[in-house]
């Protein structure tokens, strides 16, 4: 019995695992694509659940989805009712994924597993090797699956399981609530939907104790997010709390129609795991369905219900946090620039807060909003100096060639984070002021392209902390190729503008010098950003020394 339950628990162990290496892998290989198409969710609803959708089935995770949601709230960048619609499609999509991954796929494992590892031993871009990731995280996945299966199939007679399963059959709370509760701890509702669904596929429970263990599940699901969220912005917490309310609270309904109504299980076909798939699958796209036409509804509940606490006595614990810089910089130099990197990402993080919002107060042209910008910038100023002052107080005469080409990436760093800080406040902020006093307002179209533009430039910046931190070449090089993208998207940015102007737009004609100067100041926040990208290839023998095309 010892060795079987060891079994089971690496079995489990490897499926948290696999998920979460599909996950990871998705991120690092497409987090600015991911976040373009959260920027786009704003659109409409429908729009929103489809983008939450997607994203989920390419992560694998709706908490992954709920974590990218709650900054973008925080950020101002999504609305509550249209948060809320983005969830309520990352659920249904990782009941996609849950239900597709418990088919028997066994035969794909050998294969997926020899294509993984080619991809990530043989692979020479950053991409090809997350690929490999990927695809070793599914052959994982179903490897763990089969796992559960072996380890499971000796207690299908044991009679101790089945005493624990006629009580389970004659209170459903307890296992509803057992479930809830272990998927909120592993932090993974899509793998233990799959271990219920194999559970259920290889005869260890009834359709009745699954039915209970996969609305628990789901409404553990949903308290992930929220414990995520509990000491975020007030933003990120209503829309957590508002898909609490709808996904816990629709689990909630259906367990007590199915203790009224047990009859309603026999119309699912199949055996248990397939009918604990389809009950998942169905259950989740009712909340979509049902759901998404209240999503407004519940979001200006959550403004009523949730409000944001009071500024004066708040604790910021950002502020509260002590320097991260060494006291005395002599001694161990690598410690010392680790601690400046430190401080360093501290800066990045603020500079990222302020950025986050700016379209939305181009929008709302939130004075509170601005003034809490402006004060940031006093803080991202004193970092710069003092990041700067730490650095040159290092022992250069005793450093080696790399760290001290590191410790002047870091300087530059600062510098670059402290100019497009001044470029936020003095430029961005500025041009909203502008827009809100001469009443302007901008195309539809030049809209789009300025919220597309301030996205991929958000995204950038996530990268570039990433190469600040692992000095990773290909990171590096997929930063400078973003850099270029920026440039082609100003130059066509500003062409479609010229052409809307020649039609006659009158938006485009009165909105015209605002336009241009918002592309311009986020391609130079984006160009400030690349140059760690730079001198990381410069250093390893990836950089041309000149575009130029050489003469003579």
């Amino acid at each position: 019995m010892y060795f079987i339950a060891v079994h089971l628990v690496a079995a489990i162990v490897l499926l948290l695992w696999a998920v979460r290496m599909v996950r990871t892998a998705v991120e690092r290989a497409y987090s600015p694509q991911l976040k373009r198409l959260l920027a786009y969710a704003n659109k409409s609803r429908i729009g929103a659940a489809a983008a939450g959708t997607a994203m989920a089935v390419a992560l694998q995770s709706s908490t992954a989805v709920a974590a990218l949601a709650s900054s973008f709230a925080a950020g101002g960048l999504l609305e509550g009712g249209t948060g809320l619609a983005l969830m309520l499609g990352a659920y249904f999509g990782s009941a996609l994924v849950a239900s597709i991954l418990s088919f028997d796929l066994t035969l794909l494992m050998p294969p997926l597993i020899i294509i993984g590892g080619m991809l990530f031993l043989r692979g020479q871009s950053r991409g090809t090797k997350q690929l490999g990731r990927m695809v070793l995280g599914i052959a994982f996945v179903l490897l763990s699956l089969q796992m559960v299966g072996e380890a499971t199939a000796p207690w299908r007679d044991s009679r101790a399981l089945g005493s624990v399963i006629t009580y389970l059959q004659g209170d459903l709370w307890t296992g509803f609530l057992v479930a809830a509760l272990i998927t909120w701890a592993s932090y993974s509702s899509v793998a233990s939907v799959l271990v219920i669904i194999s559970f259920g596929a290889t005869g260890l429970i009834p359709l009745e104790v699954a039915t209970a263990f996969v609305l628990g599940a789901n409404l553990g699901g949903t308290l992930i997010s929220w414990s995520m969220t509990r000491a975020a912005d007030v933003r990120a917490r209503r829309i957590a709390v508002g898909a609490l309310a709808f996904r816990g609270g629709a689990a909630i309904l259906v367990l007590l129609l199915v203790q009224l109504l047990p009859h309603l299980l026999d119309a699912i076909p199949g055996s248990v795991g397939l009918q604990a798939s389809i009950l998942h699958i169905g259950f989740n796209f009712a909340v979509l369905v049902l759901g998404l036409p209240l999503t407004g509804l519940v979001a200006r509940l959550t403004e009523r219900f949730i409000s944001e606490a009071p500024v004066e006595g708040e604790l910021n614990v950002a502020r509260l946090r002590s320097n991260a810089l060494l006291s005395t910089p002599t001694g161990n130099i690598d410690a010392a620039l680790a601690s400046a990197t430190r401080e360093l990402l501290r800066m990045s993080e603020t500079v990222e807060v302020m950025l986050q919002p700016v379209m939305e107060i181009f929008q709302s042209c939130d004075k509170t909003a601005i003034r809490r910008i402006k004060a940031l910038e006093s803080e991202v100023d004193q970092a710069n100096r003092e990041i700067k002052l730490f650095l040159t107080r290092l022992e250069w005469e005793e450093m080696d060639p790399a760290q001290t080409r590191r410790a002047k990436d870091l300087t530059n760093f600062a510098i670059s984070l402290e100019q497009a800080g001044d470029i936020i406040v003095k430029q961005l902020l500025k041009l909203a002021e502008q827009k809100q006093e001469r009443r302007l307002a901008f195309s539809s179209q030049g809209w789009n392209e300025l919220t597309d533009l301030h996205a991929r430039v958000l995204g950038n910046m996530q990268l570039a902390f990433n190469v600040l931190v692992s000095e990773d070449t290909d990171s590096a090089r997929q930063l400078v190729a973003e850099k270029d993208e920026i440039g082609v998207l100003e130059r066509r940015s500003m062409e479609q503008h010229f052409s809307r102007m020649r039609d006659g737009n009158p938006t485009s004609i009165q909105s015209s010098d605002l336009h241009l100067e918002t592309v311009h100041a986020l391609r130079r926040i984006n160009s400030l950003l690349t140059g760690i990208a730079y001198s990381i290839l410069s250093d390893s023998g990836e950089l041309l020394r000149t575009r130029l095309v050489q003469t003579g």
